[in-house]
C-alpha cells in the first residue's frame, strides 16, 4: 500500500425517500444538505422526527428507510494516477458508487467491507465521488444485522471510508494458517503485478514476525509467480494463543525491488488450534468449556455496532469480569474491531450468517436462488475478511433454521473445504423439535434431542415441556448427561412425524416434522440460549437513553404501572424479580457445569435484550452496565473456568436430618492446583458454627469429586437460614448456598377468638362477630386470581402470550416472583428474604394469587405481575372487615402436609393471628371480600 486517503468528514448529503435519485441522476447534481461521516442518518437527525411508540423495542425517532446520497470532491495526487486505487466502505448497507457521472457498481454485503476498484475511473487529480446507500432492497431480511429489535435498520456508513492506493506490485487475499506443533504460519495469497513487471527477477518477498518485545528472524523468498504459498517458522519461543495467553503477533511482509521496500503490509495472527474432540472442545490440546453469551449487536446510544477497538475492549472486558470466554453472534457478524478486541482478550468468537429462515433446494417450489446465493457468498466474505483472527474459532449458518438438510450439509462442506481454520455448524437450534446432526457438523447447538430430552433449564409455554428450573423444586443435583447421551435402558424416544406450529422469531410458523430414531450426538454439544429469566423494568434506566434510540416502551410501561397505583413499588419489583432471576441463572449455569456431556452454553443473555416485546433478561442492562443485582465476583463463583459446587437434593432441610452434600469441581484451567485444601463453613445469622478444612490433593482439568460432606445441624427451636460456603484455599475458587432449616416439631395453637378455615361462609360469619380469621381459600374458589409459579417469567410475557394464543397452547403464567415484607410479624417463624427463595417453592406452586387491583396497596407477600397486566396480586395479605380481622393466604397450606416449609408458614400465620400484634391497617368491605372468592 502506497497511501491511504481518509474520506471521513463533511459530505454533501440528501435523503431520497421516494428512491427516485437514480432515475433523476442525483449523482450529477449538488446535493441539498451536508452530513459528517461516518454516522447514520438517525444519529445525524436527518429526516422527520416521529412520535410513534414502539412497545416491542426501542424507538428510532429518525428512522429512515430509502436511499441516502453522499457526495464529495476528491483529490488524487498526480503521481498516483496510474496506480491501483480502491474505495473501502466499512459497515454500510447496499451501496452504489459513481465517479463523476460514471457508475462504478454496487455491493450488498451486510457483514464485510464494500471494496470498489476505481482505477479506470480516476483519470485526473480532481473527481467527485457519489455514494448511495439503500436499506430497503436486501436479498434477505438480515437477521439482527437489520432488526429493530437490536441494532435497528439504520442507513449510513459507520466505519472506515477511505481510498487505498497500491503500487505496481502488492499483496492481495492473504490468509494465514498456523500450526501449533511446528510453531509456523503458512502464508497464502495473491501477488498483483503489473504486466510490465511480471518477469522482473529483481523483486524479493521479505517476511518477519514482530510483537511488542521482539522481532523474529527475517526470511526472504524470490518472487516467482503470482501465487504466494510460504511457510514461516517462528521457533520454540513462540507463545500459543488462548483465553489464558491471548498472544497476538504481527506478520510483516515487504516487497523489495533492488533492495528498496516498495510495499509493506502487516497481518495480525495468533498460533492456536481450536478443535472438537468427541464430546469436548480443546484449545491447543487442552479441554475448554465455552461460557458463552448471545450477542445481537445492541447499542442503544448509536443504534449500530462500534467499529473502534477501544469500544469493543470495554464491552468484552466487562463480559470477562462475569466469566464469559465465548461470544455467539445471533444472525449477525460484528465488525473487525470486535475480532481485534477478542484477539487481545482471549474470547472465542462465533459469527453467524445474517439469516433466520428456511434453506431450500432449487427443486423446492418456494426456492429463492438470489437469496440463497447471497447467503452462501456472505459466508465466504466473512471468512475472507475475518478468518485470520485467532478469536474466530467457530461459524454458524443461522438461527433456528429449517429446510433442506442436504443443502445445509453441502454449504458446510464447501466452507470447510474453503477454510479449515474454524469449526462449523448447520445453525443454532435448527429444526427445533426434530433436530439432526449433519455429516459436516463439527458441533451441535440446541436445546433438546427429542421432546423429553431437554438440556436447558427453561422454555416458553409454547415449547413445552418446560425446564427443570421452572417445574422442579430448586436443588443442585440436576444433570443433562442422560439427556444428551442416554445410557442403554434409560429411555428411548423418537421424534414424531407430522406438522406442528412453532415459535418463529416473534411469530409462528407451520413446519413438517420427520420421524427419526433417537439421536445420539457424536460431536460436542452446546446448550442454546439458556436462561431468559425476566427482570421487572428498572425505570431509573430511562435517563441513560441520551443517544439515537428512545425508550418509549419503558416510558409507557412506567405510565401503566403508575395508572395501576403501584409505581411506588417499581424499584422493589425490579430488585426482587432480579434477585430471583440471578438465583435461576446460578441454578442453570451450575447444571451445565455438572453435566460432563455438555461442552458449553450460550446464555441469553448477560445483558438485556431491547426487542421482541422488550426482554429484560440480563444481569446487565442494555448498555452492558451492572443492574447491581449480583456482583461480578458472585457471578463468577458459578460461571468461570473453575466452578466449585455442592450437590444436595434440596435447599430445604429438617434439623433432625444429617445434611449430606457431594463437593465437586469443574476445572478447566491449564495449571494444576497442587495439594489443594477445601475449606467448608456453615454460618447462621453471621455466626460461624462449623468449619472444616480438608486436603483434597491435586486439582487438574476435568470434573472431580473432592469430598463427601455429612453434618448434623445444630439444634434450635426456630427455623433459620444457614449459609454453606466452600472454597479452595489460596485461590479465587469459592461458592456459597443458603439453606432453609426447620425443626420438626412446633407447638399447638388454640384460641377461641380465632378461626382457621377454607370456607368463605365460615370466614364471613366469624368476621361479622369480630373474630380473627385465617382464611385459606381453595384454588377452585379463588377464581379472581393468577396461578402460582416459582420461577420468574420466561423472556417476556407479551411476546409469548401472543404466540401461545396463536398456536393454541396454554399462555404463560407471566409472573415474576414474590415481593415479601420479610420483617412482618406474620412471618416471624418463617424466615425469608424480600424476594423468592427455595422454601417458597411448594407454597407458591399450590397457590393462586388473588387479583386485588384497587383494593389492597401492600400485601404481606405479593406476587409480582408483568409490565403488560400490572395486577396487584396478593399471596398473603391482611385487612380489617368491620370489627373482624382477616389474614388471607392463597396457598393451600393444609394440603401440603409433606412440606416442612409449608407447615412452618402455616404455623407462623396461625401464631400471628393469635397475637395482639395482629392489627391490619387496611380495610375491606365484607361484600368486596365475598366477591373475591365467590364462584
Amino acid at each position: 500500500m502506497l497511501e491511504k486517503i481518509d474520506l471521513k468528514g463533511k459530505w454533501q448529503f440528501e435523503l431520497d425517500q421516494q428512491m427516485k435519485g437514480i432515475d433523476e441522476c442525483y449523482f450529477s447534481r449538488n446535493l441539498k444538505d451536508e452530513m459528517i461521516l461516518p454516522t447514520t442518518t438517525s444519529e445525524a437527525k436527518k429526516g422527520e422526527y416521529k412520535l410513534e411508540e414502539n412497545m416491542g423495542y426501542l424507538t428510532d425517532p429518525y428512522l429512515f428507510e430509502g436511499y441516502a446520497w453522499y457526495a464529495k470532491e476528491i483529490i488524487i495526487p498526480k503521481q498516483y494516477l496510474n496506480k491501483t486505487i480502491k474505495l473501502t466502505l466499512e459497515r454500510t448497507r447496499i451501496s452504489h458508487v459513481w465517479i463523476d457521472d460514471q457508475y462504478v457498481g454496487n455491493c450488498n454485503s451486510l457483514c464485510s467491507k464494500h471494496i470498489y476498484e476505481l482505477s479506470k475511473y480516476i483519470i485526473r487529480t480532481h473527481h467527485k465521488i457519489t455514494i448511495m446507500t439503500d436499506n430497503t432492497a436486501y436479498p434477505t431480511k438480515g437477521g439482527h444485522m437489520t432488526s429493530p429489535d437490536t441494532q435497528t435498520n439504520w442507513n449510513g456508513i459507520t466505519g472506515e471510508i477511505s481510498l487505498i492506493i497500491y503500487d505496481d506490485v502488492y499483496l492481495s487475499n492473504v490468509k494465514l494458517y498456523t500450526d501449533i506443533h511446528t510453531k509456523s504460519v503458512r502464508i497464502k495469497g495473491d501477488l498483483k503485478i503489473k504486466d510490465t513487471l511480471k518477469h522482473n527477477n529483481e523483486m524479493v518477498l521479505c517476511a518477519y514476525v514482530i510483537d511488542e518485545k521482539e522481532t523474529f528472524e527475517k526470511q526472504k523468498m524470490q518472487i516467482k509467480d503470482e501465487r504466494l504459498d510460504w511457510l514461516y517458522y517462528l521457533g520454540e519461543k513462540a507463545i500459543l494463543w488462548s483465553e489464558y495467553t491471548p498472544k497476538v503477533y504481527s506478520l510483516v511482509i515487504e516487497i523489495e525491488k533492488q533492495g528498496e521496500c516498495i510495499d509493506r503490509s502487516e497481518y495480525p495472527f495468533g498460533l492456536r488450534e481450536f478443535k472438537a474432540e468427541k464430546n469436548r472442545f480443546t484449545i491447543n490440546g487442552n479441554d475448554t468449556f465455552l461460557r458463552g453469551k448471545h450477542d445481537g449487536l445492541i447499542f442503544p446510544l448509536t443504534g449500530y455496532a462500534p467499529t473502534d477497538v477501544e469500544s469493543w475492549l470495554q464491552i468484552m472486558q466487562t463480559a470477562k469480569l462475569y466469566g464469559i470466554n465465548h461470544y455467539r453472534f445471533h444472525t449477525c457478524c460484528p465488525p473487525k474491531a470486535a475480532f481485534t478486541a477478542a484477539d487481545q482478550l482471549g474470547i472465542y468468537m462465533e459469527p453467524e450468517l445474517p439469516f433466520w429462515g428456511t434453506i431450500t433446494s432449487p427443486l423446492d417450489e418456494q426456492h429463492d436462488e438470489e437469496m440463497h446465493q447471497y447467503l452462501v457468498n456472505e459466508g465466504y466474505r466473512i471468512l475472507d475478511e475475518f478468518g485470520d483472527h485467532p478469536s474466530f474459532v467457530m461459524m454458524s449458518l443461522g438461527n433456528e433454521l429449517w429446510g433442506n438438510k442436504e443443502v445445509l450439509n453441502a454449504i458446510l462442506g464447501a466452507y470447510k473445504n474453503y477454510d479449515n481454520r474454524h469449526l462449523y455448524t448447520q445453525g443454532c437450534n435448527n429444526f427445533q423439535f426434530s433436530p439432526c446432526i449433519l455429516e459436516n457438523d463439527d458441533f451441535f447447538c440446541g436445546v433438546r434431542f427429542s421432546e423429553d430430552r431437554l438440556f436447558r433449564g427453561s422454555y416458553a409455554m409454547c415449547d413445552a415441556p418446560q425446564g427443570h428450573i421452572q417445574v422442579q423444586p430448586p436443588s443442585t443435583t440436576h444433570c443433562y448427561d442422560d439427556k444428551i447421551r442416554p445410557t442403554m435402558g434409560v429411555f428411548h424416544s423418537k421424534n414424531k412425524e407430522g406438522s406442528i406450529e412453532i415459535q418463529y422469531g416473534t411469530g409462528i410458523k407451520t413446519v413438517n416434522l420427520i420421524e427419526s430414531e433417537e439421536l445420539i450426538p457424536n460431536v460436542p454439544v452446546i446448550a442454546h440460549e439458556i436462561g431468559q429469566y425476566e427482570v421487572f423494568p428498572n425505570f431509573k434506566e430511562i435517563q441513560k437513553y441520551k443517544g439515537v434510540l428512545e425508550p418509549r416502551n419503558l416510558q409507557v410501561f412506567e405510565k401503566r404501572l403508575s395508572k395501576s397505583g403501584m409505581l411506588h413499588r417499581a424499584d422493589a419489583y425490579f430488585k426482587a424479580s432480579g434477585k430471583l432471576a440471578a438465583a435461576c441463572y446460578k441454578n442453570e449455569i451450575e447444571t451445565a457445569f455438572r453435566s460432563h456431556e455438555l461442552a458449553g452454553f450460550q446464555i441469553l443473555d448477560l445483558q438485556d435484550f431491547t426487542g421482541q416485546g422488550t426482554a429484560l433478561v440480563g444481569m446487565l442492562d442494555a448498555f452492558m452496565e451492572s443492574k447491581e443485582l449480583i456482583t461480578p465476583e458472585k457471578w463468577k463463583s458459578f460461571c468461570s473456568d473453575a466452578v466449585l459446587m455442592a450437590k444436595f437434593p434440596s435447599y430445604v432441610c429438617e434439623l433432625n436430618e444429617v445434611f449430606k452434600s457431594t463437593i465437586e469441581i469443574a476445572y478447566f484451567r491449564p495449571e494444576i492446583v497442587h495439594d489443594a485444601r477445601l475449606k467448608i463453613k456453615l454460618l447462621s445469622q453471621e455466626e460461624e458454627f462449623y468449619t472444616e478444612i480438608v486436603t483434597v490433593g491435586d486439582i487438574a482439568a476435568g470434573h472431580t469429586v473432592l469430598y463427601e460432606l455429612a453434618i448434623q445441624f445444630p439444634n434450635t427451636l426456630e427455623p433459620r437460614a444457614i449459609t454453606l460456603t466452600i472454597e479452595i484455599n489460596n485461590t479465587d475458587i469459592q461458592n456459597s448456598y443458603t439453606l432453609w432449616v426447620y425443626p420438626s416439631l412446633m407447638e399447638e395453637i388454640n384460641n377461641e377468638d380465632e378461626i382457621v378455615t377454607t370456607s368463605l361462609e365460615k370466614a364471613c360469619e366469624a368476621l361479622q362477630v369480630g373474630k380473627r380469621v385465617l382464611y385459606l381459600p381453595e384454588i377452585k374458589n379463588n377464581t379472581h386470581s393468577i396461578e402460582g409459579t416459582y420461577c420468574t417469567n420466561f423472556w417476556n410475557y407479551p411476546m409469548f402470550r401472543s404466540i401461545s394464543e396463536s398456536v393454541g397452547k396454554p399462555v404463560p403464567i407471566g409472573t415474576m416472583g414474590l415481593l415479601i415484607d420479610y420483617k412482618h410479624p406474620a412471618l416471624k417463624y418463617f424466615p425469608s428474604e424480600f424476594y423468592t427463595t427455595p422454601q417458597w417453592f411448594d407454597i407458591v406452586c399450590r397457590s393462586n394469587s388473588t387479583i386485588l387491583d384497587g383494593i389492597i396497596s401492600a400485601p404481606i407477600v405479593q406476587t409480582i405481575d408483568n409490565f403488560e397486566r400490572n395486577h396487584m396480586l396478593g399471596l398473603i395479605f391482611e385487612v380489617k372487615i368491620g370489627e373482624g380481622k382477616l389474614l388471607v393466604c392463597t396457598a393451600e397450606l393444609d394440603y401440603l402436609q409433606d412440606s416442612i416449609s409449608a407447615k412452618w408458614l402455616y404455623y407462623s400465620l396461625k401464631k400471628y393471628v393469635s397475637t395482639e400484634t395482629f392489627e391490619p391497617k387496611e380495610k375491606m368491605a365484607l361484600e368486596v371480600f365475598k366477591r373475591l372468592y365467590q364462584k
